[in-house]
């Protein structure tokens, strides 16, 4: 199947300072994974500059112009919190990963591509409406999924995440919206401390599937087979858009589940058929998380080649 691949040079441009796990690394060692010759006709793109409008659709004026005004000079930094900082080159890798989900839909809509993945960075889904937090600054999912509303007239969007850690921002976003749907399997307790099962949205449409540290493969399954798949199968989007942190792998050091690469492949596989199911197989995969660069590269590698039905 036609699965575009968009990137950008500005993701290794991003300087979170030595030591920091959310480096630049992350997109190195991803991509390599995906020169191998199984991902040879994989549509390579570039990540275009979001424009400011776009921003301003998922997040309030004023947070996207204290984004916006912050420049660092070469070699220093802003941090907006302990874990969170900006450089020199940040701004235009934000834009950029907010600018790749954009362009994301536009081919999947536009039917040259039936999926694509976006292999950018910083990540986004804890970027709340009016805050950057926990290594997000804009919420590329979020940002995507108002562009598929404004350009393409769709009105019901789902987001769905493995990410070990859940997405704050974007239920901050979606939870007003009856026709936006937030899906999320994480570790509880874990950063940042949100996402319990009773947190629903304004119509149902917020789902979260809490795992206790130590969590496996039967536990996860379980959560999208019974918890987050049925939910999504009532909600019937019109575009799915994957919030696709690799984290919870075993190896992963900032947390404490214990996924491996099959159970990647297989909530892909799941995801895939909500989308040809109801919406013509149109599936947006953005990268969020993953810190362990070897689990990261083989995990990303295997959710592509699922989204290419290899």
């Amino acid at each position: 199947m036609s699965v575009a691949l968009f990137t950008h040079p500005a993701a290794l441009e991003h300087d979170t300072g030595e030591g920091h796990p959310e480096c630049a690394d992350r997109v190195r060692f991803l991509l390599r994974a995906l020169e191998t010759q199984e991902f040879e006709f994989l549509i390579r793109e570039t990540a275009p500059l979001a424009p400011v409008a776009a921003l301003q659709a998922a997040h309030s004026e004023a947070h996207v112009s204290r984004i916006l005004a912050m420049r660092p000079a070469p070699g220093e930094f802003e941090a907006i919190d302990g874990d969170t900082l900006v450089s020199h080159g940040s701004i235009e890798a934000a834009l950029r990963g907010a600018g790749g989900a954009m362009a994301a839909v536009d081919a999947v809509m536009e039917g040259w591509a039936k999926a694509a993945f976006v292999a950018m960075r910083p990540p986004g889904h804890h970027a709340e409406r009016d805050r950057a937090m926990g290594f997000c600054l804009f919420n590329n999912a979020a940002v995507a999924a108002y562009h598929a509303r404004q350009r393409w007239g769709l009105m019901r969007i789902a987001v769905v995440d493995f990410d070990v850690h859940h997405g704050n921002g974007t239920q901050d976003i979606f939870g007003p919206d009856k026709d936006l749907f937030y899906g999320s399997s994480h570790q509880h307790p874990c950063y940042p401390g949100t996402g319990m099962a009773h947190e629903r949205g304004v119509a149902g449409n917020i789902i979260n599937m809490p795992l206790p540290p130590g969590s496996g493969s039967d536990p996860f399954r379980e959560a999208w087979a019974y918890g987050i798949i049925p939910a999504l199968e009532i909600f019937k989007p019109e575009m799915l858009i994957i919030s696709a942190g690799f984290d919870a792998h075993a190896a992963d050091p900032l947390a404490q589940l214990r996924l491996r690469e099959p159970d990647f492949l297989w909530v892909t596989e799941a995801l895939l058929a909500v989308a040809d199911a109801h919406c013509p197989g149109r599936v947006v995969s953005l990268l969020e998380g993953g810190y362990d660069l070897d689990a990261l590269a083989s995990s990303a590698a295997i959710h592509v080649r699922g989204l290419m039905r290899l």
